[in-house]
């Protein structure tokens, strides 16, 4: 085991002092503005060829076999496809498809069926088409609004959210990985899920609760996040795989890429389109693990989570949205240099394999195929968007000649089962067309000025994981502001009286239970959106507010909680998250002492979660408990 750590620190120290990039030698001539048109028509081309051979052989089946020319059903059966590539259609300014198919979607779409599908990929794929969908169609601003258009695709949305909601009844509040969109959770689904997948839904639910008002849609994102972050390691790093009841960690290799990703992305994310600062500290925080225990400039490597020994030198294919996620985040120099290397792999072999090893500098093995994956596009835009440099141009010229010569089939565009021998397999993700020319069109657009809705539109825009289009506006991203002047925008309902919400149960959804004695305006539970001035900018979270996230013990009956005298761990009855509150020290005192506790006791509001036996579900519900743990315990 020694050796073969040593041999491996071996590969790193060599990769790291040759600063080592696959480099074939051949510099290409750069791109010229009028090549930049021609390349941006190209795509467009790529697009529609695509589309086309998806809506003339697969339609209404989810996805298509381009090289036998048919559809199959491979999600849930609701024409992913279509769903997947509706503001594509909007972003080419194709108002005659775009219109035709939130019309069809409208009159046709239902979920009302007994399947089986992933939350993860349905939030991001359907949900997310929808909402951008929807955005897009019902707004003026956007020049591509449907006059007859009348919320036909927000009400599917909401329907199909609250089908998945069920599947957030943990005790952890990290959700299934898979839920029955007719019965629910069965009884038999695994408990186990990826981090991913827990932990990229704060967008399109987030999204979904300011249009519809309903707060537990956002809420139950949030409290899935809080879940995984509580559980991080004392290095502040993630694992990839998690149990959703006991909240241990079953794969502990944390790393950027698979099953972990886009957790990431949805902190930084969630932070920009909701104004939620919750999400930023917590990515502030992670992004500095990253960068001090994964990051072997210009690669990064999976470790396990608590000792930070590395367990897998291997770039992944997904690892490619990184530096994409860093421009965003301003720290631009490493999202060069990673980039440079990741591109490097996609020069030596046309297309990115699944897994590189870093130490053998060769196609890891089962990994060899090349899905139509956007994510190196993805950072390819960021960075030219950020730094104009060419450079990025010629990588785009560089993907479309690989897609064109190497994935081109004759109704679309296949996967490449092995990158060295460039073999097609008969199968086009929704995601190629949702994504991948999405960014080969707009990298080539921006290049030559051109007025797109993204770049030149009324509202800047947020891309969900999906490559969805976010938009920040007012009634998304200032949901609490704009009801905090006279004449403001207010959510319905927003000043209803506790009886009446009281009577308001029709909406209630089998095995979540929202609260329903709520007293404030829906815009209350919103977060302050922006900096808060006059707080130093340096304090953590936990600083600035006295929260620090903790996990609770394991449920304890009433007779067991300790006496006065007793100096015991904290005892709650719940096996959620735990957010202990210095600031409310003194407000709820008097509580501890009723309850036979010290007065010196600090207590504690768990966020949903809660076990059924032991709670009324309600999203916040102050616990009592004893502890002298400090401000910084972790899991």
């Amino acid at each position: 085991m020694m050796l073969m750590e040593s041999n491996l620190r071996w590969f790193l120290y060599t990769i790291l002092i040759l600063g080592f990039v696959l480099d074939d030698g051949v510099v290409a001539e750069g791109v010229k503005p009028h090549e930049a048109k021609q390349l941006r028509d190209e795509v467009r081309e790529m697009f529609y060829h695509a589309f086309d051979g998806y809506m003339n052989n697969a339609f209404p089946l989810d996805e298509l076999k381009p090289l036998s020319c048919q559809g199959e059903d491979t999600l849930g059966g609701y024409a992913l496809t279509l769903i997947d590539s509706l503001d594509t259609l909007a972003l080419l300014g194709d108002r005659e498809r775009f219109t035709s198919s939130v019309e069809w979607i409208g009159k046709n779409l239902q979920f009302n069926i007994n399947k089986t599908v992933s939350v993860f990929e349905t939030t991001i794929r359907v949900l997310g088409g929808l909402l951008s969908a929807h955005l897009i169609a019902s707004d003026y601003a956007t020049g591509m609004r449907i006059p007859s258009y009348d919320n036909e695709l927000l009400v599917l949305a909401e329907d199909l959210t609250r089908r998945m909601l069920p599947a957030f009844d943990t005790p952890t509040g990290i959700p299934f990985g898979s839920v029955n969109l007719m019965y629910g959770v069965d009884k038999h689904e695994s408990k186990i899920t990826s981090t991913a997948g827990g932990g990229t839904l704060t967008l399109e639910f987030g999204v979904l609760s300011r249009l519809t008002n309903d707060p537990v849609f956002e809420q139950v994102a949030k409290n899935a996040v809080r879940g995984l972050w509580a559980r991080r390691s004392t290095l502040g790093l993630v694992g990839a795989h998690i149990n959703v009841f006991t909240g241990e960690w079953t794969q502990k290799d944390a790393g950027i890429g698979t099953s972990i990703d886009s957790f990431y992305e949805y902190l930084l994310k969630a932070y920009i389109l909701l104004g939620d600062e919750e999400y930023l500290y917590i990515f502030q925080e992670a992004y500095g693990s990253v960068m001090q225990y994964l990051h072997k400039d210009p690669w990064y490597v999976e470790v396990n989570m608590d000792s930070a020994a590395i367990v897998w030198p291997v770039f992944n294919s997904l690892q490619a949205f990184w530096p994409g996620l860093q421009v965003l985040a301003g720290d631009v120099e490493p999202a060069i240099r990673t980039h440079t290397a990741f591109f490097s792999v996609w020069k030596r072999y046309g297309f990115t394999p699944e897994g590189f090893n870093l130490a053998t500098l060769s196609v890891q093995y089962g990994q060899k195929s090349y899905p139509l994956r956007p994510e190196l596009i993805e950072s390819t835009y960021w960075l030219y968007k950020a730094t104009r440099d060419p450079r990025y141009l010629d990588a785009g010229r560089d993907f479309v000649a690989s897609l064109q010569y190497g994935a081109k089939c004759p109704c679309g565009y296949c996967h490449i089962t092995d990158v060295e021998l460039h073999k097609q397999e008969d199968h086009m993700e929704s995601f190629f067309l949702a994504e991948t020319v999405k960014y080969l069109w707009l990298l080539f657009d921006l290049a030559v000025d051109s007025d797109n809705l993204v770049d030149n539109g009324p509202y800047k825009y947020v891309f969900s994981t999906e490559g969805h289009l976010l938009p920040l506006t007012p009634q998304i991203s200032l949901a609490r502001e704009r009801c905090s002047y006279l004449g403001g925008y207010c959510p319905r309902n927003a000043t209803k009286p506790r009886q009446e919400e009281e009577n308001n149960n029709n909406d209630r959804v089998p095995g979540i239970e929202t609260h329903s004695n709520n007293i404030y305006p829906y815009h209350e539970s919103f977060p302050v959106t922006g900096l808060i001035k006059g707080i130093c900018p340096g304090l953590t979270h936990a600083q600035k507010y006295g929260l620090s996230y903790v996990l609770p013990e394991k449920t304890t009956d009433r007779e067991d909680v300790p006496t006065n005298n007793d100096q015991a761990k904290p005892v709650t009855t719940s096996r959620s998250i735990v957010l202990v509150s210095e600031q409310t020290l003194n407000k709820r005192s008097q509580v501890g002492e009723e309850e036979g506790l010290s007065s010196q006791s600090e207590p504690t509001m768990t966020i949903s979660g809660a076990s059924s036996s032991d709670q009324t579900g309600q999203e916040l519900t102050l616990l009592e408990s004893k502890s002298d743990t400090t401000e910084d315990q972790r899991s």
